[in-house]
């Protein structure tokens, strides 16, 4: 799934431009619920933004309005500088893969393609593009009749038609097998290439852990945390977890039982700790069994929001 390179800039990450999102302030409601609570966030060009959030957490009603869907009930939202909901100006220059499709049954994957596609003001060949998502031989077929993970390539497909600059992609991988999966990344990786800023909503923590420069995590309406994996995972403590057989000499360290003879340290100085737990195994000739050790992972961020 390659999207062929036609004289790219090669921009990827943070630049020093104006944002292509900015929210200010963004509030929606829905009668007496708040579904967005005072949200400002922005995102910029050529860079890969992650807005992670638990279930009712107003990812999606903020979603719906940057995309133009949705008019904020106050606040401010500006996309390539305009209001997402100018179509004449905005819409031609964004592609967005929905979590579900709404293609007719009936059309063909082709119809389905140059349909969608006549709608955003963009030019590409058809032909490329099922080339690129691997549907080249189902052209002919009928919606109705592909898989669920076919159905998501052609979402992917309506969405990049034409390359543009900004691309929203609500739950990319659901439904994919690894292959389709790698490959639909390897294409969003070229998109970048040629400059595009992607927006990624995923239950898939892993791959926001492995693809986004940058992640908002919502909770509750507000984004309650902002930056890179790094600078996310920081805010907790690193863990080690270990096995001792029974009967071992007391623990070096504080650790908490997990259940089945698992132990659970957690510790802000992930290397100096660790050293002490194997040193301690090796003097006591002790088998620290299923050990793991490593920082925080955006999971355990993820919980700790309800903590707070």
């Amino acid at each position: 799934m390659r999207l062929p390179r036609e004289g790219g800039c090669g921009c990827t990450g943070r630049m020093a431009t104006a944002p292509v999102i900015d929210v200010r302030d963004l509030n929606v409601k829905y009668g007496d619920f708040h579904a967005v609570k005072d949200l400002s966030f922005q995102v910029e060009r050529g860079e890969l933004y992650a807005l992670l959030g638990t279930n009712g957490a107003g990812k999606t009603s903020t979603l719906e309005t940057v995309e133009g869907h949705r008019p904020a009930t106050s606040g401010a939202v500006r996309v390539f500088g305009r209001d997402p909901r100018d179509r004449r100006e905005v819409r031609p220059r964004v592609g967005t893969m929905l979590q579900e499709s709404g293609f007719s049954p009936d059309l063909t994957v082709r119809e389905s393609v140059r349909l969608i596609g006549s709608l955003t003001g963009r030019t590409d060949r058809v032909e490329r593009l099922l080339g690129v998502v691997g549907l080249a031989h189902k052209a002919g077929t009928r919606v109705s009749q592909l898989s669920g993970g076919e159905k998501r390539r052609l979402d992917f497909a309506t969405a990049v038609y034409g390359t543009p600059e900004l691309v929203f992609l609500d739950e990319p991988t659901t439904g994919l097998d690894i292959q389709s999966r790698d490959a639909l990344w390897d294409a969003v990786d070229r998109l970048r290439e040629e400059g595009a800023t992607v927006v990624l909503t995923t239950h898939y923590l892993e791959e926001a852990q492995q693809r986004a420069d940058r992640i908002g995590l919502m909770h509750r309406g507000t984004l309650r945390r902002e930056g890179t994996v790094s600078e996310l995972t920081r805010a907790l403590p690193a863990t080690i977890r270990f096995s001792p057989p029974a009967g071992a000499p007391d623990l070096p360290l504080p650790a908490v039982p997990e259940g089945g003879g698992t132990f659970l340290v957690e510790t802000p100085a992930l290397q100096k700790d660790l050293h002490v737990l194997l040193d301690w195994a090796r003097d006591h000739g002790v088998e620290l069994r299923d050990l793991q050790a490593g920082p925080t992972r955006l999971d355990d961020v993820f919980r700790a929001l309800d903590g707070e």
